[in-house]
């Protein structure tokens, strides 16, 4: 919402002394966001002046006509005489006050004015256009003022606007009510406490009930409340479709950012942007008997006045006539009766409509207007008269309407219940005591009833324009926020001396440190994914991650669940970086996941914050919250190893991404167990399960994981480069089996090394060749690394040989040769006996 400075202080008495820019400040304590400040004009200089047209001189001999006029400016030009200024438009006359920029003003975009010679006379100055000046869109030519607007030589910078301070503001969906001139007016008055005058305070004249007829219907006949509370007509008749919209409301229109199309528009507009009711005015000759406000039908269509033939759904709320559907309710018109330059006769409309049906339509529907962005977000419900009466009287004096006596107003809303509130509720909350009196002064500020202000609970009835004031909290932060956010002391929370971090916080940073150190890139996405996400993963139709919770309001449409593992997101950020050029990625992302629990509740309670929760209340939101397990994963593509000077690099394979969950193994000084799986989205053939020892456990060790190379489906399905790998580990399982950290028992010894080559069967794992050799060589073995794999006819077909080192320690003496090789013989025969290996050569 573009709020103009000087409009806002129209309604406010706001001090002289206050600048746009203290004013914007004061309302981002108060909690509205003030993204800028505008200074729009502030790139005009100079002089800029009424000048009334004596005599224009038509000019031949040119590719286009020019028009050589003599123009008075009285004295702004130092002597009183008329100015020679060359013109080329047409759209003025002899007679006509015009807007002259003398020499010396400065146009926006740095256009100096100056006298110089040109069509073979002298110019000395410029009529000006709109468009030059930057005031509003405008292909009509220059300004021509009306003869009231001021006499010759008047300076233009008041009266035109030339010069205005704009607050920009983000409206937030819970603040409505800012999405007008009067709801930030009266912000600020509460702010400054300052009189604030409502410019919805509007007496309404007339006969109820002999306007143009009008009903409300809702589903299958019921109360038509659920889809439109309030709905108003109001005729004007004898309008002059010609007359133009006044300088004043154009600027103010450009200002809020919104076009100026023709009077019976711009009217509507401008009364929408100061009160804040969407309006809507139709030819009355072009409507066809009674208006109905409705639900959809099924099969129903409408072109809208953005010409598109559209197909209705039956949530959709109309407004229809014996024709069919004439408007999308707080969307879009219908172009068959769209005000022409025709129009004479106006029938306005001014309606409260339920918010999430106007959501629901304009998400369905793709149309966001001005009219949507207020309705799905909360209007006044009581305003509508107010709204449709101001309306006809502006169409009155600026065009020249008669205003019918006669207005439709069908009221189907109901009364707001009061709202106990403790007086001292907001203090509590807050942390700041709050008198009595201020507290009151508050609530009536924002326009609350408030029925005995000096009882110790208070009966407070919230105003018709604040639809999110609904509990005893709503009203504590009206009362908390004009107060001052920064009113309330800082006092931070004491942390427990010499805890620091917890195991869990020390096991994440370990993690993260690790893979960063290994060459990966930590990302964030975003909690969401869709269906196709889950297809995209090959996932059976069965499998427990296609289990999701679905988000009430999501962000995106095609994301409205919450994820079941991290890869899609990890996936995603990959293809985007591949397409942009990265062609060698390493990623990794921690995060949760979330995973819904068999029979819980739909809805989590909401607790009080004056205090805090009872056992049973926690109990009752855990029971309701899904599991939330942590888990780390990772993707890589492209060259792990670089080619260089070096040699050639070396492509990423299943290994690596095996070798990333070790990381995180060895981060938690937990030692992974690998065995060949089959695991959507992993390749078949390509896949690991990773397993971890743990006592109590069936078999004595628990899946805590899987790594390994995508399958192809899964590659084409989100664009990434073939042979791509990945991994993910559930860190909270891996965290249950974390020992205590003991310190190591470093040996001054020399260390023995023994390497031994086995071969083994081809489909013989060589973890579980490495876990019998560790088995084997007992507690000298002070780490084992497989340096060479060899397939060939030396080991005959269906071999392979696999050699490893051995390193051998002894805590408390040198071993001598006997020992080690000892060691080395225990192992290579549990080896054997495991493994059915045998020693090469």
């Amino acid at each position: 919402m573009r709020v103009p400075v000087s409009w806002l202080r129209e309604y406010v008495e706001l001090p002289a002394d206050v600048t746009p820019r203290a004013l914007a400040a004061k309302l981002i304590a108060a909690g509205l966001e003030v993204e800028t400040v505008d200074e729009v004009g502030a790139d005009i200089s100079g002089p800029i002046v009424i000048g009334r047209v004596r005599e224009i001189e038509e000019l031949t001999g040119f590719r286009k006509p020019i028009r050589y006029c003599r123009v008075d400016v009285g004295t702004a030009n130092g002597s009183g005489e008329e100015q020679n200024i060359i013109c080329g438009a047409r759209n003025f006359s002899e007679g006509d006050l015009v807007v002259v920029a003398l020499p010396g003003a400065e146009l926006p975009g740095g256009f100096t004015i100056g006298s110089r010679r040109t069509y073979g006379k002298m110019s000395e100055g410029m009529i000006c256009s709109a468009a030059e000046l930057a005031l509003w869109e405008d292909h009509e030519g220059i300004i021509v003022l009306p003869e009231d607007f001021g006499a010759p030589g008047t300076d233009l910078y008041g009266p035109l606007g030339l010069r205005e301070d704009v607050l920009d503001i983000a409206v937030t969906p819970d603040r409505g009510y800012a999405l007008s001139m009067r709801g930030v007016a009266r912000d600020v008055a509460a702010l400054y406490e300052v009189p604030f005058h409502d410019p919805a305070a509007i007496r309404v004249d007339g006969t109820p009930g002999a306007g143009y007829p009008a009903s409300v219907t809702g589903p299958e006949g019921a109360s038509g409340a659920a889809i439109c509370s309030n709905y108003v007509l109001r005729g004007a008749t004898g309008f002059d479709a010609d007359a133009p919209t006044p300088l004043w409301m154009k600027r103010r229109l450009a200002l809020t950012g919104v076009r100026s199309i023709s009077l019976a528009v711009d009217v509507t507009n401008y009364v929408m942007m100061e009160l804040g009711q969407p309006l809507h005015a139709w030819d009355r000759a072009k409507l066809r008997g009674p208006i109905e406000v409705r639900l959809a039908r099924v099969g129903e269509r409408l072109e809208t006045l953005d010409h598109v033939k559209r197909t209705l759904d039956p949530d959709d709320i109309l407004i229809t006539d014996a024709s069919g559907p004439i408007n999308i309710a707080g969307v879009m018109g219908g172009l068959d009766t769209e005000i022409g330059m025709t129009s004479t006769d106006v029938i306005v409309e001014a309606a409260h409509f339920d918010d999430r049906h106007i959501a629901r339509t304009s998400r369905r529907h793709q149309l966001s207007s001005e009219s949507s962005r207020r309705f799905e977000r909360g209007i006044d419900s009581q305003l509508q008269l107010a709204a449709a009466t101001r309306v006809v009287r502006l169409l009155g004096e600026l065009g020249g309407a008669s205003v019918e006596d006669g207005y439709t107003h069908v009221d189907l809303s109901t009364p707001r219940q009061p709202i106990d509130l403790s007086a001292d509720h907001p203090g509590r909350v807050a942390g700041v005591a709050y008198p009595r009196e201020r507290v009151v002064t508050r609530l009536v500020e924002v326009g609350c009833e408030v029925a005995d202000p000096q009882a110790d609970t208070l009966q407070v009835t919230p105003p018709s324009w604040r639809p999110d004031l609904t509990d005893p909290n709503d009203l504590a932060e009206e009362v908390i926020r004009l107060e001052g956010y920064e009113n309330i002391p800082s006092i931070p929370p004491r942390a427990p001396a010499g805890r620091g971090l917890t195991p869990s916080q020390r096991l994440r940073r370990s993690v993260g440190r690790g893979l960063a150190g290994a060459g990966f890139v930590e990302v964030l996405s975003y909690p969401f994914v869709g269906e196709r996400d889950f297809d995209g993963l090959q996932l059976d139709a069965d499998d427990p991650r296609r289990r999701t919770l679905k988000l009430a309001n999501p962000l995106n449409d095609d994301e409205p669940l919450l994820r079941t593992t991290l890869l899609p997101g990890l996936l995603k950020t990959l293809a985007r970086n591949v397409g942009r050029g990265f062609a060698d990625v390493a990623l990794f992302e921690t995060g949760l996941v979330y995973r819904p629990k068999p029979g819980a509740p739909e809805r989590a309670p909401m607790l009080r914050v004056d205090r805090g929760p009872a056992a049973e209340e926690l109990a009752s939101v855990e029971a309701a919250l899904p599991d939330q397990p942590r888990r780390v994963g990772a993707v890589l593509a492209g060259d792990r190893e670089p080619s260089g000077w070096w040699g050639e690099g070396r492509a990423a394979t299943w290994a690596d991404a095996i070798e990333a969950a070790r990381e995180v193994g060895r981060a938690a000084d937990v030692e992974l167990t690998l065995r060949a799986d089959q695991h959507a989205p992993w390749h078949p053939g390509r896949c690991a399960a990773l397993y971890v020892a743990a006592e109590g456990a069936e078999g004595g060790e628990i899946l805590v994981g899987h790594a390994g190379e995508l399958h192809p489906r899964v590659i084409a399905a989100y664009g990434l480069p073939p042979r791509a790998v990945a991994m993910e580990v559930e860190l909270d399982l891996i965290e249950r089996v974390v020992a205590p950290v003991r310190a190591p028992e470093v040996s001054t010894y020399p260390v023995a090394t023994q390497d031994v080559a086995l071969v083994v069967d081809a489909a013989v794992p060589s973890a579980d060749v490495e876990r019998a050799l560790r088995d084997g060589a007992g507690e000298l073995l002070e780490s084992i690394r497989l340096f060479d794999v060899y397939t060939g006819e030396q080991v005959g077909a269906g071999r392979k040989s696999l050699a490893y080192t051995l390193r051998l320690r002894a805590r408390d003496r040198t071993l001598t040769a006997e020992e080690s090789t000892a060691a080395r013989d225990a192992a290579v025969a549990a080896a054997t006996e495991r493994t059915g290996a045998v020693l090469r050569g």
